[in-house]
């Protein structure tokens, strides 16, 4: 059976748009070493993840040590160590073995390593600074792991909680469209002229004639609304499921992605131009995550330090903390956006819905796909 090509490999492991470090700095190397894995050995990616923990322990080990040419080694462990966590992921993938406990295991691991390795690091600094200094401990060094260790859990959260509002929004708009798609059949007037008559005379019986917008104004509104919640709607991740097809799988029923920054581009206009370059070279808007914030915290501090001196971790880990800072208060921002053009558009739908006077049987389908005016209003 022949194996993969390197093509294959990253036609199918690499993500449409990742961080700037790992598309430059890991992905050129990694998708090389699934390939060997993958068409030569029996590694499962789980003995990746194992293997990946054990370097971040090595590396742990070198920084607690705290001599510069240990800093060194250490900041090489790490970048391996991390090179490794980019393969047990695309290796699971070129082979169909994603399991929820190999993620669960490479979650854990992660957040174990960036502890033991944030302790080791300001720890072996924090002696190192002592000994050149007896009179005056370093304290800083226990604020900056405090610091590192909190920043690292807040990006998780943000990212949780970001996602989770995201798939609600997405939530909320399908079913609006399906809602304003029952309306509007409803409204749609009979074929036959004889059946245009019947309903006019039926109308002028119960007095409905009186009504300030006609059946074609409503149908006007709901199509309108329609429009817009389809367009918003419209855009699916099809690579994404092209290529779980490929690999074999069955692509997930998830909900449209949403597109929900309309605000966002009419207050900065060139943000749009600059996505768009960024996607070409499949990097991410989101420059310094946590893989950029991981990087300069134990590859480029433990180079500084062993360069310039102990004082260099605590600008380089200060410098970070709050590009990381930053980078998540924008996503919030983008967010609060969001929810702002995400209300515009189910407030006019439901408004029209409220016109045209939907029916009981409509309105109990409304509660019952989760869209009912209490539970948007948890987005608020």
């Amino acid at each position: 059976m022949p194996g993969h090509t390197l093509d294959e490999v990253r036609e199918r492991t690499l993500k449409e748009r990742d961080s700037w470090w790992t598309v430059h700095l890991a992905d050129p190397i990694a998708v090389r070493v699934v390939r060997l894995l993958a068409n030569r050995t029996s590694v499962t990616p789980n003995q990746v993840t194992v293997a990946a923990l054990f370097m971040g322990l090595g590396a742990a080990v070198c920084f607690a040590l705290g001599y510069w040419y240990f800093l060194v080694l250490g900041a090489l462990l790490y970048y391996l160590c991390f090179l490794l966590d980019c393969v047990d992921g695309k290796l699971a993938r070129i082979t169909g073995t994603e399991t929820l406990f190999g993620s669960w295991m490479d979650y854990v691991s992660d957040r174990f390593r960036v502890l033991v390795c944030v302790v080791a690091l300001m720890g072996g600094q924090y002696v190192v600074a002592s000994q050149q200094e007896p009179g005056a401990p370093p304290v800083w060094f226990v604020w900056m792991a405090l610091a590192v260790v909190f920043l690292d859990m807040l990006r998780y959260l943000n990212a949780l909680q970001v996602y989770k509002v995201r798939r609600e929004m997405s939530s909320h708009l399908a079913a609006a469209l399906e809602r304003a798609r029952a309306t509007l059949s409803m409204l749609e007037p009979p074929e036959s002229e004889s059946g245009r008559e019947a309903e006019q005379e039926t109308a002028e019986a119960t007095g409905s004639g009186n009504r300030t917008m006609s059946d074609g104004g409503e149908q006007a509104v709901l199509r309108h609304g329609i429009s817009v919640l389809e367009q918003i709607l419209r855009n699916h991740d099809e690579r994404e499921n092209r290529n779980s097809r490929r690999a074999g799988k069955q692509p997930e029923l998830t909900l449209p992605k949403v597109d929900l920054h309309q605000e966002f581009r009419h207050r900065f206009p060139w943000y749009q131009r600059f996505w768009t370059a960024l996607n070409a070279r499949r990097v991410r808007t989101h420059l310094f995550g946590g893989i950029e914030f991981q990087m300069a915290i134990f590859v480029f501090a433990p180079l500084a330090a062993g360069l310039f001196g102990p004082s260099s971790i605590v600008w380089i880990t200060a410098v970070s903390g709050v590009l990381l800072l930053a980078f998540e208060i924008a996503i919030i921002y983008k967010l609060w956006l969001s929810t702002r053009d995400f209300f515009r558009v189910v407030d006019g739908i439901d408004g029209a819905l409220r016109f045209s006077g939907p029916s009981d049987g409509a309105e109990e389908e409304g509660r019952e796909t989760g869209s009912d005016p209490d539970s948007q209003a948890t987005l608020r």
